[in-house]
């Protein structure tokens, strides 16, 4: 594993509110993230582990505490992908065009920005589903083209919060699957956010998170 870190928390916290409605979402709380990495951080809902990834990821800003990011790119760290709980697809906009959507936004010209996304469906399964509308598929297909969205950018750091959270246990796995055969081919870091146990059994790192409070943990046997 690389000694370079993709992102680095120190003594992060996360206060949402202010006085006496304040609510301490995450607190002080210290973790590094390397290249090769498989997180799981394991946590009831509201323990605070999806604060936690969007604090690695840029989108929350810290309380108290530093995010850095040492060895990614710094102009926007735009080697972080984040997959949310929700796929959120466009739906007058077909699979491949949803898959593609950040690229256009980006302004990744063609024909570089169709092999990236034909190179996304097909690392999680879903090409053949390329013309179909976000109806005309399961929410474990969506689910699965939600990361190819984001595997189409190529991060070096994909963070995904509670992936499995809205499927079932069969669909589930084989969105895990999908996210770890994309990781290694990619070379990415990963970390999921889950209460889900066959998730945090299949991940060499368990953290977790309680109340807030963050507990890292050695690497340990992996469940295959």
């Amino acid at each position: 594993m690389s000694t370079d870190a993709l992102v680095v928390c120190d003594d992060v916290a996360r206060t949402f509110g202010s006085g006496a409605a304040a609510v301490v979402a995450v607190h002080g709380s210290s973790c590094s993230v390397h290249s090769g990495a498989r997180i799981a951080i394991a946590g009831p809902s509201g323990s605070g582990k999806s604060t936690l990834l969007h604090l690695m990821a840029g989108l929350e800003r810290p309380t108290r505490g530093t995010v850095t990011w040492p060895a990614l790119d710094p102009a926007g760290i735009r080697d972080i992908g984040v997959v949310f709980q929700s796929p959120s697809l466009v739906p007058n906009l077909d699979v491949r065009e949803n898959a593609g959507l950040p690229l256009v936004i980006a302004g990744v010209e063609d024909p570089g920005r169709a092999e990236r996304v034909s190179e996304a469906l097909a690392l999680v399964g879903v090409d053949d589903l390329a013309t179909k509308l976000p109806e005309e598929i399961s929410g474990g297909q969506a689910q699965r083209v939600a990361v190819a969205r984001v595997l189409a950018q190529r991060p070096r750091l994909l963070l995904a919060d509670e992936p499995t959270g809205q499927l079932d246990r069969a669909a589930g796995q084989r969105l895990l699957d999908a996210l770890l055969a994309a990781t290694e081919h990619l070379g990415a870091a990963l970390v999921v956010t889950t209460h889900d146990r066959t998730v945090i059994d299949r991940l060499e790192t368990r953290w977790t998170m309680h109340e807030g409070r963050l507990r890292t943990t050695a690497d340990r046997t992996v469940t295959s």
